[in-house]
């Protein structure tokens, strides 16, 4: 299974960016995107989960983020605005098939992209 991320860069607090994840398989449940910022551990943004009542996101990036997922191109997304300089960190696409209660746990996906770094200046 092959994830290719793109779509990160440089960017000014308040501006918006829009994260992209190819994945070369569309057997799995769920797919996400998760962030580690330096120094810290990696944390989860945000998931798309089959057969649920999600999307699911991390408290810190609802209502600012936005995930969503092409079922014809099995495309990943993360529409991020009014991004902040905390949220600067390398941004990972995930994808597996965690339990519903485990959609936010890193431990729950199989396969992860290689990371687009997302830098927010104040």
């Amino acid at each position: 299974v092959q994830l290719q991320a793109s779509g990160g860069g440089l960017v000014q607090a308040g501006g918006s960016l829009r994260l992209t994840c190819a994945a070369s398989e569309r057997t799995f449940r769920s797919y996400a995107w998760f962030r580690q910022a330096p120094g810290m551990d990696r944390e989860f943004v945000a998931a798309i989960v089959k057969f649920t009542s999600g999307p699911y996101y991390s408290d810190s990036v609802k209502g600012r983020f936005t995930i969503a997922r092409d079922n014809a191109k099995n495309t990943l997304y993360l529409e991020m605005n009014s991004l902040k300089p905390e949220d600067t960190a390398v941004y990972y696409c995930a994808v597996g098939n965690p339990i519903t209660s485990r959609v936010r746990a890193s431990e729950g996906y199989s396969y992860w992209g290689q990371g687009t770094l997302v830098t927010v200046s104040s």
